[in-house]
């Protein structure tokens, strides 16, 4: 067994110590934390240091990894304390970093491959999550069946999020990212799954399969079919089947725009780089503004907003619109004849920002149809009015893209700001035609 191995399957047995605040209480759970804390004080060398030691901490000579990682847990555990849910997602926060961490160091120990990796992370974290927080339920008493969904859906949700965090930050960074992911399902609990368990599940392998798909035809990177994966996940559960085709329509068609006539960007300067994958902030600089309108979609559903739900859909589907609208326009647009500049119309060179050419707009307005067309067909709230105003806001988004491009890209924003509010311009122009409407009609 290798060090980075055998230390993370003893970081993963401190995990289990989490249980102690279901078991027996704050009071003794922070007594054995501070007990940790003591000892990794006092471990300053010796084959203890060198097994729970990370390469940074032998700098200083002191297991500063193992002290942010207890007082990280720490941190979430004070508020654990509340009741049994969120005793169960402290836990399960817990023990998917620290079993989740163990499980890819035994991958990597069979396989080079960073998909593999990241795999592995997701499904054995997802499986100590589950674990975690069921242990907890039934010892605070509570029932198990009626839990699994949200159990399940919190442990899926966290696994991504998680495995997403690490592949952007260090590696070290396990106390940021357990902070992050329990902040995360500590929302998440309040919007309770409407669907079960089996359909959960069901969801997870549908968006894992076709983010899988994403990452082998080389239109998204790692991270960015994670943040793919995560987002589908909670549009199906949070949002329904519905929102997750009208969302996975611009993954696919806008994935695959990037790959039409992908050697003639190249010489024309325009490409994606890392050959058309999209990472990250690609991802969320299209899908934010969506994943948004999702969660306050589920919260007013939840009547924790005061705000018509069917406002949050026509959301949804404008900034789907505007990314998809933008993303066929300039990917279809770029390469063919001269752009000119949106503000002055004057020629300028293939891949400024701003520029924009006639095949582009038309290409752009498609892409907008095509978003109208699904809303229509499945949602009966949008009717023949609501995908004309879902056409219209696409548009508007588009060009508010290329407006902020020609005169804010650059020196205030970057790519991924342009994007987000473009989305963000057609959220609102939709939500608000869409209320005109409703309220006209």
């Amino acid at each position: 067994m290798t060090e980075p191995v055998r230390r993370a399957g003893v970081f993963a047995l401190l995990c289990t110590l989490s249980l102690a605040v279901p078991l027996f209480g704050p009071e003794i759970a922070a007594a054995l934390a501070a007990v940790v804390l003591l000892g990794a004080v006092a471990v300053t060398d010796g084959p203890i240091f060198d097994l729970l030691a990370y390469p940074d901490d032998y700098e200083d000579g002191r297991l500063y990894g193992l002290i942010a990682f207890v007082l990280a847990g720490v941190a979430l555990g004070l508020l654990a304390v509340q009741s049994s849910m969120t005793s169960a997602i402290f836990v399960g926060t817990v023990f998917l970093i620290g079993y989740g961490n163990f499980g890819e160091r035994l991958v990597r120990t069979r396989s080079d491959s960073d998909v593999v990796h990241a795999a592995g992370f997701c499904l054995i974290a997802t499986v100590a999550a589950v674990v975690g927080q069921a242990a907890t339920v039934a010892v605070t008493g509570g029932s198990i069946p009626s839990a699994l969904p949200t159990i399940l859906f919190l442990a899926a949700s966290g696994a991504l999020l998680a495995a997403l965090l690490r592949d952007v930050l260090l590696l070290y960074d396990d106390p940021v990212v357990m902070l992050s992911v329990g902040l995360l399902l500590w929302l998440l609990a309040e919007l309770d799954p409407a669907l079960g368990a089996a359909e959960i599940a069901i969801a997870l392998a549908i968006t894992a399969a076709l983010g899988y798909a994403s990452y082998a035809l080389e239109t998204a990177s790692i991270a960015g079919m994670l943040t793919g994966v995560l987002l589908g996940l909670l549009t199906i559960v949070l949002g329904g089947y519905g929102w997750f085709v009208v969302l996975i329509s611009f993954f696919a068609i806008g994935g695959l725009s990037t790959k039409f006539r992908y050697d003639r960007k190249e010489d024309l300067g325009v490409a994606e780089d890392n050959n058309g994958a999209r990472g990250t902030g690609n991802v969320l600089g299209n899908a934010a503004v969506g994943l948004v309108a999702v969660l306050g979609y589920a919260a007013s559903e939840a009547a924790f907003l005061p705000i018509d739900a069917e406002l949050f859909l026509f959301a949804f589907a404008g900034s789907v619109a505007t990314a998809m609208s933008d993303t066929l326009s300039s990917e279809i647009g770029s390469v063919f004849e001269q752009p000119r500049l949106i503000t002055t119309l004057e020629p300028v060179e293939p891949g400024t920002d701003g520029g924009v050419t006639w095949q582009g707009e038309i290409a752009g307005v498609v892409g907008a149809a095509i978003v109208a067309v699904i809303s229509y067909a499945l949602f009966a709230e949008v009717g023949v009015v609501g995908a004309a105003i879902i056409v219209t806001a696409g548009f508007v988004g588009m060009t508010v893209d290329s407006l902020l491009g020609a005169t804010l890209e650059g020196p205030l924003l970057g790519n991924q700001g342009v994007n987000f509010l473009a989305t963000l311009s057609g959220a609102i122009i939709c939500a608000l035609l869409g209320l005109s409407f409703a309220i006209l009609g």
